[in-house]
């Protein structure tokens, strides 16, 4: 299993979503036992339905409990502060639109490009991954080259 990098509000929103979930279980299994007091469970389509759907929720329970378990917080981890990695906020100008952009480089469970958080896996991120304040860096996109100038690294 790949590490799991997580930042503050990442781990907390995988929390919450595991809250949810296990409230959802709770309400399946009153489901399960309400279909289970109505006689025969062979031909019961709700029963059915509610022992699936809980199978389903058990499992994702079980991939967020993980998660939280063996995730590593970004503000732990030792970083190079003056040096991109995950859980930078990066301000570059491109050169070819002539244009400043900003992203914050996070894990692939919180990346949300239209809110400007990028994964560190996608392209655009490996790219300027270690590279440091005034630097001017090409980077290979799958459609083109990209040439940008690190503006500014800020770690939140």
């Amino acid at each position: 299993m790949a590490d799991v990098y997580l930042t503050k509000e990442g781990f907390e929103k995988v929390r919450q979503e595991l809250e949810k979930l296990n409230e959802t279980r709770k309400a399946l299994e009153a489901e399960i036992e309400e279909a289970r007091q109505q006689g025969d469970l062979s031909e019961n389509a709700g029963y059915t339905y509610a022992r699936e759907k809980k199978n389903i929720v058990l499992d994702k329970i079980n991939e967020l409990e993980i998660k939280l378990r063996t995730a590593k917080l970004v503000d732990k981890i030792n970083l190079e502060r003056d040096e991109i990695g995950l859980g930078a906020e990066v301000v570059y100008f491109d050169t070819s639109l002539n244009k400043e952009k900003t992203y914050l480089l996070t894990s692939e469970d919180e990346a949300d490009p239209a809110a400007g958080r990028i994964s560190v896996s996608s392209p655009l991120a490996q790219g300027l991954l270690g590279h440091r304040l005034g630097e001017t860096v090409e980077i290979k996109l799958p459609a083109k080259t990209k040439t940008v100038i690190i503006k500014k690294i800020t770690y939140l």
